[in-house]
């Protein structure tokens, strides 16, 4: 897990040293264990690297890193299976000089060419520059768990893990005005309609299961291409209960393995929820047949609370971490959290964040530094890709109505029973029989929705609302909407909260849900394994049944690490920083002056039009 810069340009006087060092001091959190720059014989390539250590810890492990006297690489994250990609490299005649997983990458590289990134299990953005071809070649992991964001124009390609080392390089900070508007209008933090928009013009984000090649021939080509993507027709509808069972205990219990290699402290966030609970779970029992690869035991557990809070999941916690007896410390997150750390989260987050949840995210790495552990297991990913989230139950009822399986199934009972609240009525009905015509009333429903958001001055929306983002899934189905969540809208978001946040203090997150051979599994099974008999995650919870306590594997709450942000709105200071961010607004003429007469009105984290909240971290854009 580090930080990654480069600069490419036939004009020598851009490549420099000096601009190298002024983007990776900008990301000097990303890895606070070393730096390193290199510029090629030519002069006209640049690559910089700062260092966190985590496996092979020696100087071999520096970067830039040369490779066969022909590759140079830079890289961020980790290659999960590197072992057993070593293996099979040395097989095919490769030498190898340290014990990182980056010396692999360059291997495979030049043994696999651009299909490398098929074999690789991990989260990573790098970047190689071969010497020979004259071509830097680029990727970015399969979920899009690292960053990786560019600048091409002017002469120059410039590319890096964060955009503030791209500004540091002199690029122009702009703000794309459309997406703050939708952003404050619908609340999306990205165009799924166009995955490389960010927030700020001219600077782009190579999209998630993306490869780039940049050639600095005459041409300056640049290339992109998508490498990976889950096909919603492979159905394993005849495969029998036991046997998904057994087969996701399998993946899962392998992808946690493989995320447990690593030469320091290895920690694990611990909500109390399912999900941090089950990879807590398989974690000590891998450690109990001796297979785990654990040289750093026991783990430590580290818990955001919120105390007086009616959705505090502490309790829960405890419940898991006085089963496995780990040393366990909790930070209580505040209102006052929220004021003193909100501008700092915001310029290390760098574009909008939806909710006061990532405060609390941002204070829990926080607590991880200050017990020197270095890497976190979290279960994010679990559910997106097991349909945890109580918007599902509609997904799944709409598609048994289709299918003439509603009534029968008693789902809906089921749920009702779990104390599920989900509406489910006509237009829901209407939806399953008219997939099509539901998409286009929704679109034009939240286009209009937009369109009346009297806050916003009428030239703000004029100039703007013409790319409206809003969009549906493709399927009208539980695996459809899943995807939807998973590769186009929602989980990206998500992974961009918890990289920033983690390497702010240094940290690495290592997340098992995203093995891609487990997601690929999970979208092969029919819609019952995720939600059955009113239980979301089904699957999951019959396969760590035996595992953990009944009150963990079987809780009927969904708490989704949840803040108490009303609360928190409501406090003085707080309601001053949104007053300051609205006036800010007004300023730049977004807002209409109105808005500072109207009283702030304070929403929970999760509610729908948030507006106050969005003012808030929109305003931070306009630094």
């Amino acid at each position: 897990m580090c930080g990654i810069a480069g600069i490419i340009s036939p004009d020598t006087s851009l490549v420099s040293i000096e601009r190298l060092k002024k983007m990776t001091d900008a990301i000097a959190h990303r890895g606070p264990d070393g730096e390193g720059h290199w510029i090629n014989s030519s002069g006209n390539i640049s690559l910089g690297h700062r260092r966190l250590a985590i496996i092979d810890l020696s100087d071999a492990g520096k970067q830039p890193m040369h490779y066969l006297g022909r590759y140079t690489i830079i890289h961020n994250g980790e290659i999960y299976n590197y072992l057993e990609l070593k293996e099979e490299l040395l097989k095919k005649g490769y030498n190898f000089f340290s014990k990182t997983d980056t010396e692999v990458i360059a291997a495979a590289y030049d043994c696999w060419q651009e299909e490398c990134v098929d074999r690789f299990d991990g989260m990573f953005a790098f970047a190689i520059w071969d010497e020979e071809t004259k071509t830097v070649f680029c990727a970015r992991d399969r979920f899009g768990e690292k960053p990786f964001y560019y600048y091409a124009g002017n002469n120059q390609f410039v590319f890096a893990s964060e955009m503030k080392a791209i500004w540091a390089a002199g690029i122009e900070r702009k703000p794309n005005l459309k997406m703050l508007f939708n952003f404050i209008t619908i609340g999306y933090t990205d165009n799924p309609l166009n995955p490389a928009e960010t927030f700020f013009e001219n600077i782009y984000k190579l999209p998630a299961a993306s490869t780039l090649s940049f050639f600095t021939d005459k041409t300056q080509e640049l290339n992109i291409e998508t490498y990976w993507d889950i096909d919603l027709n492979i159905s394993n509808k005849k495969i029998k209960e036991e046997e998904a069972i057994e087969q996701f205990q399998q993946l899962f219990q392998s992808s946690i393995q493989k995320r447990l290699r690593s030469d320091v402290q290895i920690g694990t966030s611990l909500s109390g929820g399912l999900d941090s609970s089950s990879v807590l779970a398989l974690v000590f029992s891998l450690a109990t047949s001796k297979q785990s690869g654990i040289q750093h035991s026991p783990l430590t557990a580290f818990t955001a609370i919120f105390p007086g809070y009616e959705k505090d999941e502490f309790a829960y916690a405890q419940v898991v971490a006085e089963k496995y007896k780990l040393p366990h410390y909790t930070t209580a997150v505040t209102a006052a959290e929220l004021i003193n750390s909100f501008e700092k989260l915001s310029r290390h987050q760098e574009e909008p964040v939806t909710s006061a949840s990532a405060v609390a995210q941002f204070k829990l790495y926080e607590l991880a530094k200050q017990h020197d552990v270095k890497v976190l297991l979290d279960g994010q990913g679990a559910d997106e890709t097991l349909a945890g989230y109580h918007k599902y139950y509609k997904w799944y009822w709409q598609e048994l109505f289709s299918n003439r399986r509603l009534i029968g199934s008693g789902e809906i009972k089921a749920a009702r029973k779990n104390g599920v609240k989900e509406p489910f009525g006509y237009r829901n009905i209407i939806a399953a029989m008219f997939p099509d015509l539901a998409t286009v009333f929704l679109e034009q429903q939240y286009l209009l929705h937009a369109l009346q958001q009297k806050d916003l001055t009428a030239d703000f929306i004029k100039m703007q609302s013409k790319e409206a983002y809003y969009t549906t899934p493709v399927h009208y189905n539980l695996n459809g909407v899943l995807y939807f969540n998973t590769i186009q809208h929602g989980l990206e978001e998500l992974l961009r909260y918890a990289d920033r946040n983690s390497m702010a203090h240094g940290i690495e997150v290592r997340l098992p849900f995203l093995n891609h051979e487990l997601v690929e599994f999970l979208f092969t099974l029919p819609s019952k394994f995720k939600i059955r008999n009113g239980w979301t995650k089904w699957l999951l919870r019959k396969a760590m049944d035996k595992n953990l306590p009944a009150e963990i594997a079987w809780r009927k709450d969904k708490i989704g690490f949840e803040p108490p942000q009303q609360t928190w709105m409501q406090a003085p200071a707080v309601q001053e920083m949104i007053f300051e961010s609205k006036r800010k607004l007004v300023k730049e003429k977004i807002l209409n002056p109105g808005v500072l007469d109207k009283k702030i009105n304070g929403k929970a984290a999760f509610d729908a039009d948030n507006y106050d909240w969005r003012y808030l971290s929109a305003s931070m854009l306009l630094k």
